[in-house]
C-alpha cells in the first residue's frame, strides 16, 4: 500500500448474462486460481437452481440476499493508552457489499451438499428469507457493535 497516494478504485464490469456488476463481483470472489469460467458456471448454476425452486427471478433473489446480509455497523480494534477497545464504526456501502459477498461464499462453502452451485443456491435462498449462517454472522456483528457502544467516542 502506497503511503503517498491512495490506490485508484477500479470499477467492476457487468457480467455478460445478467448485465449486473454485483454478479461479476460474486464471480470474482468465488474464483480460485484464476478459473473464471468455472466460477461463472458455479454462479449461473446456482441461479438456475434458484429459478427452478422459487420460480422467481434469480437476480432479484440474489440482490435481496446481499441486501439482507450487508452489515450496517462493525467493530474495529483501536489502541488507546495501552488498552485495545472494540470501537463500533458505520460500514461504507462498498465495504458492506464486500463483507456480504465474502460471508455468503464462506458459509456456502461450509454447507453440506453435493456441488458448490447447490450450496450457493441454498445459502442465497436462506439469506433472501433472512435465515442461514450469513444472516447470523451479520446479527452477531451488529450485537458486538451494540455491546461496545460505550467506546463509540474513540472513533477516528
Amino acid at each position: 500500500m502506497s503511503r503517498r497516494t491512495a490506490a485508484q478504485k477500479r470499477t467492476v464490469l457487468a457480467d455478460p448474462k445478467y448485465n449486473s456488476r454485483l454478479v461479476n463481483m460474486m464471480v470474482n470472489r468465488i474464483m480460485e486460481s484464476g478459473k473464471k469460467s468455472l466460477a461463472y458456471r458455479i454462479v449461473y448454476g446456482a441461479f438456475n437452481i434458484i429459478q427452478e425452486r422459487t420460480g422467481s427471478e434469480p437476480l432479484d433473489v440474489f440482490e435481496q440476499a446481499v441486501r439482507h446480509v450487508t452489515p450496517l455497523v462493525e467493530v474495529k480494534a483501536r489502541r488507546v493508552g495501552g488498552a485495545t477497545y472494540q470501537v463500533p464504526m458505520e460500514v461504507r456501502s462498498d465495504r458492506g457489499i464486500a463483507l456480504a459477498l465474502r460471508w455468503l461464499i464462506q458459509y456456502s462453502r461450509q454447507r453440506s451438499g453435493r456441488t458448490m452451485a447447490m450450496k450457493l443456491a441454498n445459502e442465497l435462498m436462506d439469506a433472501a428469507n433472512e435465515t442461514g449462517s450469513a444472516i447470523r454472522k451479520r446479527e452477531e456483528t451488529h450485537r458486538m457493535a451494540e455491546a461496545n457502544k460505550a467506546f463509540a467516542h474513540y472513533r477516528y
